[in-house]
């Protein structure tokens, strides 16, 4: 019944912007502390950002300045902001949420940056 449904990935350029998005269900979202994380072909799932409920968030050193992440506790919907994009941000992005000693993970949206 907890679904988490990433949208907005798609190709672009290197220096383009994009924004995914995570719709959440079946959570108490204000409770869960949401995140993205990544993963390139051949490479570990790498943690790429963080937001707790009343909007405070942290990043992996690979994005920070480029990247944010942001909440919409009315929607049940947390975005990532993706600005100046390098195509070593190539990969599948997961929406992750956590709370209470679970965790729930999206099916991954891809975002290709092509130079």
């Amino acid at each position: 019944q907890v679904q988490l449904v990433e949208s907005g990935g798609g190709l672009v350029q290197a220096g383009e912007s994009l924004r995914l998005s995570c719709a959440a269900s079946g959570i108490i979202f204000s409770d869960f502390r949401m995140g993205w994380y990544r993963q390139a072909p051949g490479k570990q799932r790498e943690w790429v950002a963080a937001i707790f409920s009343g909007g405070s968030a942290n990043y992996a050193d690979s994005v920070k300045g480029r990247f944010a992440i942001s909440r919409d506790n009315a929607k049940n919907t947390v975005y990532l902001q993706m600005n100046s994009l390098k195509p070593e941000d190539t990969a599948v992005y997961y929406c992750h949420g956590l709370a209470w000693g679970r965790e729930f993970w999206g099916q991954g949206t891809q975002v290709t940056v092509s130079s």
